[in-house]
């Protein structure tokens, strides 16, 4: 290896939604003025239109390009959390996991190792009774959790024996499935050893249909439902409460924060500080993929924390390695014991001059993916 370079783990890219790597520029359009409000909500319509239009070559085709980017940008493994599992109109493949297995084998081609997140939907959401599924939606969703679960041990069984490609289990969200399926779900996940993830407190609106619905937050929900705990990462977690953040730090559950799209979607700001005064573990993710580029997430995140208390003695200070923290996280969410290495270039603009000392203090404020002078390598 050349002085020029050094090499340093690859990070573990714990939250990504392939597809939605061809929603870059579209979604930016404005909303039409009848629009009171342009927002997750009016985005999600733009996404629900891209996912109905997906067959398993372009589900491959849109995974291959966006792993090659993650690949390049110095992600080593990725956890794919899929909820697009059948045909448009709701009715199973011939082969129930084929777009499933579309990604999954995208993920190995290019080099990555993939835990496919197999993620469970049954319904739009709660007012005082459940929502069907809106257009677009019908193909995420299966009619009851044991039909789900047996999907999923029908991927599990084809991952078997299968390098670089693991299995793991989701609730898309509490407004997607009713709490029975919370708990089935947590106790599959812990009878057969996997780690499982659920999107919440990604918005207000979903902790307003969730207290309405069950009288209490989404974490207040996990809890009771046994969801939570040491295997167990929540997606997004900024609109919550001390409670909250009680929960989530006692069971030991993981918080995937995922700082470019929350911040293109206008999500809201993650309380990064609080959740290191709790000792709440934090991994990251591309999500919507309008951005691919571990770099720019890790320094979202400190900046971010920063400004939250108007101070520089965030979370890097905390850690002395951001980076590694969140790699170390990461793995622990997608339930992998290594992603690899890359290989990063020392004579990179972004990083021309920075004694070796700080290097890791760089490698959260100041890289970008430009610096990575060799993808993943497994050794």
């Amino acid at each position: 290896m050349s002085s020029r370079t050094v090499e340093i783990p690859a990070m573990p890219n714990a939250h990504s939604h392939a597809f939605q790597r061809d929603l870059r520029g579209t979604c930016e359009r404005p909303a039409p003025a009848a629009h009171a409000r342009d927002d997750f909500w009016t985005w999600r319509s733009e996404m629900f239109r891209l996912a109905e239009a997906l067959d398993p070559d372009s589900m491959r085709d849109v995974a291959t390009r966006v792993y090659a980017e993650m690949a390049a940008a110095g992600y080593g493994a990725v956890g794919e959390f899929h909820y697009v599992h059948h045909r448009p109109d709701g009715t199973p493949y011939a082969d129930p996991n084929q777009l499933a297995i579309a990604v999954a084998e995208a993920a190995v081609e290019q080099g990555l190792e993939i835990v496919v997140i197999a993620a469970a939907y049954n319904r739009d959401g709660w007012d005082g009774g459940d929502r069907p599924p809106k257009d677009g939606q019908r193909r995420f969703c299966d009619p009851t959790v044991s039909a789900f679960l047996e999907r999923v041990d029908g991927l599990r069984t084809w991952a078997r024996g299968r390098t670089g490609v693991r299995v793991a289990v989701a609730a898309h969200s509490v407004r997607a499935v009713r709490s029975a399926w919370l708990e089935a779900i947590a106790a599959y996940a812990e009878r057969h050893g996997m780690v499982r993830h659920v999107h919440a407190h990604e918005q207000r609106r979903e902790l307003e249909e969730c207290q309405a619905e069950h009288g209490c937050s989404p974490v207040e929900l996990l809890a009771r439902t046994g969801y939570l705990g040491p295997r167990t990462s929540v997606v997004h977690g900024i609109h919550v409460s001390p409670r909250d953040i009680e929960l989530l730090a006692a069971s030991d559950t993981i918080v995937i924060s995922c700082p470019t799209t929350e911040g293109n979607l206008g999500d809201g700001h993650l309380p990064a500080m609080a959740y290191r005064d709790a000792g709440v573990r934090l991994a990251i993710g591309s999500d919507s993929q309008v951005r691919v580029d571990p770099f720019e997430e890790a320094r979202e995140l400190e900046t971010g924390a920063r400004r939250e208390r108007q101070t520089r003695h965030g979370l890097l200070a905390a850690t002395g390695d951001l980076w590694g923290a969140l790699c170390r996280n990461g793995l622990a969410s997608l339930g992998l014991d290594h992603a690899g290495t890359v290989a990063i270039d020392l004579e990179h603009p972004d990083l021309a001059g920075v004694p070796a000392r700080d290097l890791p203090y760089a490698l959260a404020t100041c890289a970008s993916a430009g610096v990575v002078a060799r993808p993943v390598s497994r050794h």
